[in-house]
């Protein structure tokens, strides 16, 4: 049988013979049995089934054209303006989660000068040697493996501080280097009374708010705001998003100097240089979040 003949052929057998031929293959069935059964010869069979195994689909038509070089694909997706970049991290959401937080920011969608009352707080755990993805290399291509172009990082616990801070409209609370764990009586005798009080205090009126991590939710923490009379706003469980200290802080201190690229090499040069670049942050940064 010619070419031209062979491909007729093959092209007159149906998607759904195709897959029959497969699966009867797949039962142990010979060659001859399954041309019996899909009335063809042997020949077809066999070389629909090794099409088939090679290529994971059963219709001809996906090999019509030739196949696209991923360079072309990338190129022209570059030219209509797209590229790839990282995905935003969030948290997974429930409705429950979804209807709390709309309910939460539909209360305060009428609130202007009240935001400039509330005072943000976070914890962060800064590692000693960690890369977040902030920093970037200029490389050619064939580079990546250069000594200059690595950044090495530790695949166990790295040493690293943990800073509690804040922000407010005006003004900041100063921050503090926690050694250790941090835990509910620490954050009283350490943070709140040390920190977060007398800073209030100075303050006309103020909004406290807090992440509703385990140290902060504790019945004696929630005690001495009582006691102290401290205001509270609510917090949501899930809810980084609506923080503007979270990452925005972080990302304002690059407009210090956005070429300046830090080298820790002590625990103690890594606080000194995360309290001066959280202190140099521009208020006019803080004041538009």
């Amino acid at each position: 049988m010619s070419r031209i003949k062979k491909r007729s052929a093959f092209d007159q057998v149906s998607v759904f013979d195709r897959g029959r031929i497969v699966a009867y293959r797949d039962c142990g069935l010979s060659f001859m049995e399954i041309g019996k059964r899909v009335i063809r010869n042997q020949t077809t069979v066999m070389r629909i089934f090794d099409r088939g195994m090679q290529e994971g689909t059963m219709d001809r038509r996906a090999q019509s054209h030739p196949p696209q070089c991923s360079t072309s694909l990338r190129r022209r997706l570059q030219q209509s303006g797209l590229s790839t970049r990282r995905p935003l991290l969030g948290l997974p959401l429930t409705q429950n989660h979804r209807r709390l937080h709309h309910q939460w920011c539909d209360e305060r969608r009428v609130w202007a000068a009240e935001w400039n009352e509330v005072v943000f707080t976070d914890e962060s755990h800064i590692c000693l040697q960690h890369h977040d993805g902030w920093i970037r290399i200029w490389r050619h291509c064939g580079e990546r493996m250069l000594n200059s172009c690595v950044m090495h990082y530790h695949t166990g616990p790295a040493p690293g501080i943990m800073v509690p801070g804040g922000i407010g409209y005006h003004s900041r609370p100063p921050l503090v280097r926690i050694a250790g764990t941090l835990n509910s009586q620490r954050c009283i005798s350490e943070v709140l009374e040390l920190v977060v009080l007398p800073y209030l205090q100075g303050l006309t009126t103020a909004i406290f708010q807090q992440d509703n991590a385990r140290p902060h939710v504790t019945r004696i923490v929630e005690r001495f705001f009582v006691n102290q009379q401290i205001e509270l706003l609510p917090w949501l469980a899930r809810s980084l998003d609506l923080s503007p200290i979270e990452k925005h802080v972080v990302h304002g201190c690059s407009l210090i100097d956005p070429d300046y690229t830090p080298s820790y090499h002590t625990i103690s040069s890594l606080a000194t240089c995360g309290s001066f670049l959280v202190c140099c942050t521009p208020r006019t940064h803080l004041q538009s979040l």
